[in-house]
């Protein structure tokens, strides 16, 4: 079976896959491929145990790795989790699908979404198959180094920086200690050979034949065995050194600490309103373009580069900027103030920004909007109407500046209130050219239909662009370069990126007498650490600016954001009336039913999101019993209720997790309780514990001496894993990187849960956040959060179809991956437990031939 040489080749192949890290942003990728690279593993191993020839030991390989991806990515679908059927092998075909669209989507690092983890673990896998056939199968060790080369290349194609030393000093030296095992096997495998080395006290008699665990029939390879690891170390030494030596042929020097202007030579390009943004969305080095440290508690918003305010009929531009000396923003001088910001809150932000040195005619400054002053060197000025910062000399490459910006906070109500425009505002902001198609002009008026105000109509046009007009985020669109495109965009295609979708609904706002612009520039980017964030090429964006009287220019979002769409986008509070809870008439508005809106003609008390996909009630299925003279109906029946046994099994394990999660939460025995304080000099009046007891109200009540009593932290993590499980039950989406409150707060939205269940999800949400983050724990009492749980249980249930309803009840896939971790865990601790033994088996072998030594 060649154990041994079968574990090399697993272990190289992992060491090899470590390679690949540069092209994702998180490490969940190397897990699944461990699980990929066990399971070809245990199916070389059979094969070989089988004796069969290599190419059906191939194919042994090759199953083993599509019954680990059927598994691990669509258990859901799948015959006990495991056999694949009908829709689970169509499940991996979408997600084979998704994981390649997201690939040609996003510049690396790109996100975990799961298509690509399995296309990850499924690359990985091949290579195991391909190592393990030549390596362990054929005995051909050597020639296995192609297939994990394979996996080097694929990072250093895509990314200038190519792998980092170490990684590929680890992949290195997995492929030496898999030729170094092939080789101590080959000259095993050549027989006795005569010994070199032996002392005078152990020769034996003439004729006589050495025991044949005696260690002298072992040769002495010890010189052998010490030139093979000086050849080694000195093959990777150069490997890794030479490259990084040459001039040019490493960017970054040697080790990256030196050569070229800095880290990374690549020239960056900022967005410019003349040419499409795809350039940088599509970029392969996805290169860093700033970094900024800003006050906010919160996201600090977009930053701005650019505000278009003219539309052609073809694209959208900005006005020519007449500048003069009086624009200059030097010195503590105040910027102008942002146009019609007079009644909505505002709070302060300062954000200090560093520019990457290898960007490279940035002319205008992003900033957060509205800044109200910056201080940067060099010759800067100010667009009073749109303020936008720019320089008609100097360029932000490798400048650091502030700017303090005053970012608008209105609420969905005072926009519904906002005033009649200004009549400036109108005649600049809402023209139209005359040779826009009437189709536009009707689908705008359609879209809208029943809305009252500017507002509604503004959501309405949010969320006809991001859930039910059908579009689909697309970069492989072509750039919009004449009105016809964006009317192929509206009408026709429905695939773009976010320069159709601002574009879009800036022009359709115009059209209903809203003023509107297009922005250019930046999403927030990534948060590094508290307060630090990173923005990259991927995060260039557009987005439309309406106007509203007291709040002045305010964002929304038309481009669906996530991993289906612009990734670091966000929608804005007040573009989501539907999710708020003040009841206002904007809102009540935006939620009426409107027969002439498709999508929005659905009411307010529809169970499920409309975006959800409802398979619908599925047919019932009954069954016939006929009698037939001499045939028998044991063996089917109880072939039948082995099969309802086994379909129970998943639902059974969660219901055993369930109740195993709750009983668990109490500790050994409570603490007893603190003796009464007398009424005295430090408590004249006596009130301390009435005051205690006040303050105990809604906690967890003091038991006892020697009574069990649930532990307050332990109650709140029970609560949230059991709101997890069942989001993953139900097919919701669930991200490990939210907080609790991010997590409840888009749930919520997602929904459109009722107040009970709204109110349910927001107390476990902040138990869970208190149970991690505070000193101070959870004072919900256990009761509460179960039942908070079970509401919230029935809330998504309703929000689901019902093919989805029952796969959670019979097939729960919170189960699949509980099961799947323990396996995990098992294999770990088996394969501990056989390195344990085969060490054990050689000390044992060894044992006599110390004796005799001895």
């Amino acid at each position: 079976m060649r154990v041994r040489m079968t574990v090399m080749a697993g272990l190289a192949t992992l060491a090899g896959s470590i390679g690949l890290y540069p092209l994702f942003e998180k490490a969940g990728w190397f897990w699944a491929g461990v699980g990929a690279v066990l399971a070809v593993s245990g199916g070389g191993l059979l094969s070989r145990r089988l004796r069969t020839p290599a190419p059906v030991g191939l194919l042994f390989g090759l199953a083993a790795l599509v019954l680990y991806l059927n598994m691990a990515f669509a258990g859901g679908e799948a015959w006990l989790g495991v056999v694949p059927s009908p829709e689970s092998v169509r499940h991996l075909g979408e997600l084979a699908d998704e994981g390649w669209r997201a690939a040609n989507r996003y510049a690396a690092p790109v996100p975990l979404v799961p298509g690509i983890a399995m296309l990850a673990a499924a690359g990985i896998g091949l290579v195991a198959v391909l190592v393990d056939l030549l390596a362990v199968r054929l005995r051909r060790a050597a020639p296995a180094g192609l297939p994990l080369l394979a996996m080097y290349s694929v990072p250093a194609a895509i990314r200038e920086d190519g792998v980092g030393w170490p990684a590929f000093g680890i992949g290195a030296f997995g492929f030496l200690a898999l030729l170094m095992a092939d080789a101590r096997e080959q000259v095993g495998g050549w027989g006795r050979i005569v010994a070199t080395r032996r002392s005078p006290r152990d020769v034996p008699l003439a004729g006589a034949q050495p025991p044949p665990g005696d260690p002298d029939h072992r040769p002495d390879a010890s010189a052998l065995a010490a030139s093979g690891r000086r050849i080694a170390a000195g093959t990777v030494a150069v490997a890794v050194l030479l490259p990084a030596a040459v001039p040019g042929l490493h960017p970054r020097g040697v080790f990256g600490m030196g050569g070229g202007s800095g880290p990374g030579t690549q020239t960056v390009t900022t967005p410019d309103p003349l040419v499409s943004l795809k350039r940088e969305l599509t970029r392969l080095d996805d290169s860093t373009v700033l970094t900024y440290r800003s006050d906010a508690p919160e996201s600090p918003g977009y930053l701005r580069l650019y505000a278009l305010d003219r539309f052609d009929g073809d694209r959208w531009t900005y006005s020519p900027l007449k500048s003069s000396s009086k624009d200059r923003v030097s010195g503590d001088r105040t910027l102008p103030p942002p146009p019609g910001l007079t009644v909505a809150p505002s709070r302060e932000v300062t954000t200090e920004v560093r520019v990457r040195p290898e960007v490279r005619n940035m002319t205008f400054l992003p900033v957060p909007y509205a800044p109200t002053k910056v201080s940067i060197k060099g010759d800067w000025r100010v667009h009073g109407q749109s303020l936008m910062i720019y320089s008609l000399r100097d360029s932000a490459s490798g400048r650091s500046y502030t700017v303090k910006s005053m970012l608008p906070e209105p609420t969905s109500g005072q926009l519904a209130a906002a005033g009649p425009y200004p009549p400036d505002i109108v005649a600049h902001y809402t023209a139209v050219p005359k040779n826009v198609p009437p189709q536009v002009r009707k689908l705008a008026a359609d879209v809208t239909a029943g809305s009252a105000t500017a507002l509604g109509q503004a959501v309405r046009l949010q969320r006809w662009f991001t859930m039910s007009g059908g579009f689909t985020y697309d970069l492989s669109a072509p750039a919009p370069q004449h009105g016809s495109d964006l009317v192929d965009f509206l009408l026709h295609s429905k695939r773009g990126y976010c320069e159709q979708f601002a574009a879009s609904m800036a022009l359709m706002a115009r059209i209903l007498g809203i003023p509107s612009r297009v922005a250019m520039g930046y999403t927030p980017g990534s948060e590094v650490k508290p307060g630090e964030w990173v923005v990259r090429s991927r995060d260039a964006h557009a987005w439309p600016e309406l106007y509203f009287e007291g709040s002045g220019w305010v964002r929304f979002e038309p481009t669906p954001s996530g991993a289906g769409g612009q990734g670091t986008a966000l929608a804005p509070v007040y573009s989501q009336p539907a999710s708020s809870t003040g009841g206002s008439p904007e809102e009540q508005t935006t939620r009426a039913p409107d027969s002439s809106s498709p999508e929005e003609g659905s009411t307010a008390a529809s169970t499920g999101p409309r975006h959800r996909n409802d398979e619908g009630p599925a047919g019932a299925t009954g069954a016939q019993e006929e009698g037939d003279d001499g045939f028998s109906a044991a063996p089917w029946v109880a072939g039948a209720l082995l099969v309802v046994l086994l379909m129970t099994v998943p639902m059974v394990l969660r219901r055993l997790v369930r109740w195993r999660r709750w009983a668990a939460l109490t500790t050994s025995s409570a603490p007893p309780p603190a003796p009464a304080r007398k009424a005295g000099a430090s408590d004249p009046v006596g009130k301390a514990e009435p005051a205690r007891r006040t303050r105990a109200r809604g906690q967890v009540a003091a038991a006892e001496p020697g009574t069990r009593t649930p532990d307050p932290a332990g109650v709140a993590h029970a609560a949230w894993q059991e709101m997890c499980a069942d989001a993953l039950d139900h097919g919701l989406e669930w991200r490990a990187s939210e907080s609790p409150r991010a997590a409840a707060r888009r749930l919520g939205e997602l929904l459109e849960m009722d107040a009970p269940s709204t109110q349910a999800l927001t107390r476990i949400a902040r138990a869970e956040e208190l149970a991690r983050y505070s000193r101070t724990r959870s004072y919900e009492p256990p009761e509460r959060l179960r039942a908070d749980v079970r509401t919230v249980r029935e809330a998504f249930s309703a929000s689901v179809g019902r093919r989805a309803r029952w796969r959670a009840r019979l097939l729960p896939p919170s189960t699949v991956a509980q099961t799947r971790a323990a396996l995990r865990t098992a294999g770990d601790r088996a394969l501990d437990a056989t390195a344990r033994l085969n060490d054990l088996t050689t000390r044992l072998n060894d044992l006599p031939a110390r004796l005799r030594r001895r």
